[in-house]
């Protein structure tokens, strides 16, 4: 790789100073928000004894990598609304890459793994305890890890290919391949289709896989009983609610032949910071289970103080 160039502009969300402003409190209170409420979900999850089933134990990772993913963005964002010259060194833009991909795919296949665990539990009762027991879970899991350190990888050797010779300045606030792939000094056509393959194949199949699975379950709960459908239909709302949200704005930003539009950035606000911070609301005001964890774990604080 031969490249001259050493840190890149952001142009960021807007170029207005009252508006920067007004960015850096919006986005700082979501960030906030996002970080406190899935750090609640993990405690209370980790605390709660009647929150030990698979389910949980894969909300906890998707709670993790919503901090994390969030993590990757947010607080460069935050910061740049606050400084004159938003740049970030070449370095710190590829771990930024990196951090975005390896924590976004890992959202993504913990989605996956969730349906598979309602898929099991709603359509092979039977079979639940033995299919997904504590050992498969962990290497499930174990498997999230990688694929998703493949992939963010894969995505780090694509770009690396690219020469940087000139212009710096990338109309986005974070380092993103496509707006990236725009100021090599090479002809990046191919490397725009291996990175929607990469990329898009992940978002589009991820997607695919999950409708399909939850069309199975909500077909399968026509048997059911009125109290356990109700349950389940709760349970796999929320998760449908989640995938929506956070596949629509990915396959947007990552099917699409190599060009961008000014609408990228907002879209890319929805999925790496929106998300993240809806994502606990929605697995707490629609999980009955989680709302009276939390409500013990408060009142088991309550009594600790009192103490």
């Amino acid at each position: 790789m031969r490249t001259n160039v050493t840190e890149f502009i952001l142009l960021g969300l807007t170029q207005d100073p009252e508006k920067q402003k007004i960015v850096f409190a919006v986005f700082l209170l979501f960030y906030t928000a996002t970080l406190l409420g899935n750090l609640l979900i993990i405690v209370t999850i980790k605390t709660s004894p009647t929150l030990g089933s698979p389910m949980y134990f894969f909300l906890t990772y998707l709670s993790i990598a919503d901090s994390c993913f969030s993590t990757a963005t947010a607080p460069k964002l935050i910061v740049d609304n606050l400084s004159h010259k938003n740049t970030i060194s070449f370095d710190e833009c590829m771990t930024q890459l990196f951090a975005m991909h390896f924590f976004g795919c890992m959202e993504i296949l913990v989605l996956i793994l969730m349906a598979y665990d309602r898929f099991v539990a709603i359509c092979k009762p039977l079979h639940y305890s033995v299919i997904m027991n504590q050992r498969m879970c962990r290497i499930l899991i174990l498997l999230a890890w990688v694929v998703a350190f493949l992939h963010s990888t894969a995505q780090i050797i694509l770009i690396l290919s690219v020469p940087f010779c000139g212009p710096n300045v990338i109309d986005h606030y974070f380092c993103e391949l496509q707006p990236l792939l725009r100021l090599g000094c090479m002809d990046t056509y191919v490397l725009n289709l291996l990175i929607v393959f990469n990329s898009g194949a992940i978002c589009s199949v991820g997607f695919l896989l999950l409708m399909i699975s939850y069309t199975i379950i909500l077909n399968s709960l026509r048997n059911h009983s009125g109290k356990g459908k109700r349950k389940a239909l709760s349970t796999c709302s929320s998760h449908i609610i989640v995938v929506i949200m956070f596949f629509g704005p990915c396959i947007f930003i990552y099917t699409r032949p190599p060009t961008t539009f000014p609408l990228d950035k907002l879209v890319s606000v929805f999925y790496t910071i929106i998300t993240p911070f809806l994502n606990p609301l929605i697995y707490t005001l629609r999980n009955a289970e989680v709302k009276n964890a939390m409500k013990m774990l408060r009142s088991t604080q309550v009594t600790s103080g009192d103490k």
